[in-house]
C-alpha cells in the first residue's frame, strides 16, 4: 500500500498543491485508483463520499488533462465530471481548482437553480473541466451552449444516487452524446442492477477498486436535531451559544459563502468566529486554526472540504447549522469532537427542505437523532447544554434519562431549555419515539419526515 502521496507517479505543481493542503497520506481508495487512472484505464470504484474519491480521478485527471495543451475550443470541455447534486458539484469543483491551482488549467461548475449567464460565458471559454449536474447540463445542450466531441475523460460519480433521484434517463442522454474514444470512470456505493447495466455500457475493460468505510459515528457523542425554519436559523444559533458551556464549537454550513455569513453574523453579536474554506489563502486558513486552537476564537465556520485537515482536540460541540446532503459527510462532521476520550455533543438545524438529508443520514448511522424542542430555549431555569464530560444537573445521570425514557417519563433533558409559548403558556406536548418531547406541529412534523 502507498504510504504517501509522494510515492505516486504525481507531477510537482499537483504534488506542491497536495502539500500546502497538509495532505502527505493517500487513503486506500487515492493509493489504488491513482496508478491505475494514470495508466488511462477505464475505473469502476465502489466507495461512498468521504473516502477521498474526489482526489482519487481529479488528481490523475489534472495530470492528464496539464499534460496536453491543444487550443480552447468555444463550448468544448475536455474532462466532464457528472454528479447528482448542486452541492457536490460546487465540492468537486473547488477541489479541482484547489489540486490545480499551481496548473493553467480552466474549469466551469454547471448546475440548476442559479442564473445561466454566467455558466453558459465560462462555456464560451472553452473550459478544460466541467462538473455538472445532468438537468442544467441537457439544458444547456438544448440551447447551442454545450458541445461534447472533445470529451477526453468522463467521469459518472455517485451512480446509485442518480438512480434513486430520478437522473439516470438524463445520464443515459448525455452519455449517448459522448464521443466513443474516451477514458471512463464510474463511481457507486452500491451496484443495484440498473448501475451494473450502466457499467457494462460505458466501461471498457475497467479496473475494480472496492472500498469500504465503517460508517459507524462516535459512541461519546451525543446527537441532537432540532428542527427550525431556515429563516430562524441565525437566531437560534445566536441563543444556543449564549450558553457558556459550549467552549470550542465547529460550525459547519455546506457553501462557502454561507460560512462567511454566519462568522459574520455571530461577529456582530458579540462572538468571537472565523470562516474557512477555499477562498481563503493558506495562510488565512492557517491563522484561523492557529486562533481556534489557542482559544482566540470560540467558533469556527467550515465547509466540509475545508474542515478536512481540521484535527483539534477540545472542540466541545459540533453544530450543523446546515445538513450536508450526503449522509458519510455527517459522519467525518460530527468525528471532530469527543477525541482523546472526551465526550462531545453534536446539534443538527434542520429545516424543512433537509429532511430527507436527515433520513439519510439516520439511515447510514443506523439511529434515530433525539429531537430538541426550539420553542423551550430561553426560561433560565431550565438545563442549558452542558459542556461536554462536564457534571450533569442532579438527577439528570445518564442511568437515569434512559430509565426515564423507559418508563414513558419525560426525560430530563440535557439539552433543552424550555420555553413558554408567546401566548403565555407552554405550547402542549407529544412524546416522540425517542423519548424527547415536541409541541404538536414538531411531533407531526418530525413524523412526515420519517
Amino acid at each position: 500500500m502507498t504510504q504517501s502521496f509522494a510515492q505516486l507517479d504525481l507531477v510537482e505543481p499537483i504534488q506542491r498543491a497536495l502539500r500546502a493542503e497538509n495532505y502527505e497520506t493517500p487513503t486506500p481508495i487515492q493509493a489504488q485508483a491513482i496508478p491505475h487512472l494514470l495508466a488511462g484505464k477505464d475505473l469502476l470504484g465502489i466507495a461512498q463520499t468521504g473516502t477521498g474519491k474526489t482526489a482519487a480521478f481529479a488528481l490523475p485527471i489534472l495530470q492528464r488533462l496539464a499534460a496536453e495543451r491543444p487550443t480552447p475550443v468555444r463550448n468544448a470541455m475536455r474532462a466532464l465530471i457528472l454528479t447528482p447534486t448542486r452541492e457536490l458539484a460546487v465540492q468537486i469543483h473547488d477541489s479541482f481548482r484547489t489540486y490545480g491551482r499551481h496548473l493553467q488549467l480552466r474549469s466551469a461548475v454547471i448546475y440548476g437553480g442559479v442564473g445561466q449567464k454566467p455558466q453558459t460565458d465560462a462555456l464560451a471559454r472553452g473550459p478544460d473541466i466541467v462538473v455538472a449536474t445532468p438537468g442544467r447540463l441537457l439544458d444547456l445542450v438544448q440551447q447551442g451552449h454545450v458541445r461534447f466531441d472533445r470529451v477526453a475523460v468522463f467521469v459518472l460519480d455517485e451512480a446509485d444516487r442518480m438512480l434513486d433521484m430520478g437522473f439516470i434517463h438524463d445520464v443515459k442522454r448525455v452519455i449517448a452524446k459522448l464521443p466513443p474514444a474516451r477514458q471512463s470512470l464510474l463511481f457507486s456505493a452500491t451496484m443495484p442492477p440498473e448501475v451494473e447495466r450502466l457499467v457494462k455500457g460505458i466501461l471498457k475493460q475497467p479496473e475494480r477498486v472496492e472500498v469500504t468505510p465503517q460508517a459507524t459515528t462516535v459512541e461519546r457523542i451525543e446527537q441532537r436535531v432540532l428542527f427550525v425554519d431556515s429563516a430562524d436559523k441565525r437566531a437560534l444559533l445566536a441563543d444556543v451559544l449564549k450558553d457558556p458551556a459550549i467552549a470550542r464549537a465547529l460550525i459547519f454550513t455546506r457553501t462557502k459563502h454561507g460560512a462567511n455569513r454566519v462568522a459574520e453574523q455571530l461577529d456582530r453579536i458579540g462572538v468571537q468566529a472565523d470562516a474557512i474554506h477555499g477562498n481563503k489563502s493558506q495562510s488565512a486558513r492557517q491563522r484561523a486554526l492557529d486562533d481556534f486552537r489557542r482559544g482566540k476564537t470560540r467558533v469556527l465556520v467550515a465547509t466540509d472540504i475545508a474542515a478536512r485537515g481540521i484535527d483539534i482536540d477540545g472542540i466541545t460541540h459540533v453544530i450543523n447549522y446546515e445538513l450536508p446532503n450526503v449522509p458519510e459527510s455527517y459522519v467525518h462532521r460530527i468525528g471532530r469532537t469527543a477525541r482523546a476520550g472526551a465526550d462531545g455533543v453534536a446539534l443538527s438545524f434542520c429545516d424543512a427542505s433537509e429532511r430527507p438529508f436527515l433520513k439519510d443520514i439516520e439511515k447510514l448511522t443506523r439511529q434515530r437523532l433525539a429531537v430538541v424542542d426550539t420553542h423551550r430555549f430561553h426560561r433560565a431555569d431550565t438545563h442549558r447544554f452542558h459542556r461536554a464530560g462536564a457534571q450533569a444537573a442532579p438527577g439528570t445521570s445518564r442511568n437515569a434519562r434512559q430509565e426515564a425514557s423507559r418508563n414513558g417519563r419525560q426525560e430530563p433533558s440535557r439539552y433543552g431549555r424550555q420555553e413558554p409559548s408567546r401566548g403565555g403558556r407552554g405550547p402542549r406536548r407529544r412524546r416522540g419515539g425517542n423519548g424527547q418531547t415536541t409541541t404538536p406541529a414538531g411531533a407531526a412534523a418530525y413524523a412526515r419526515s420519517r
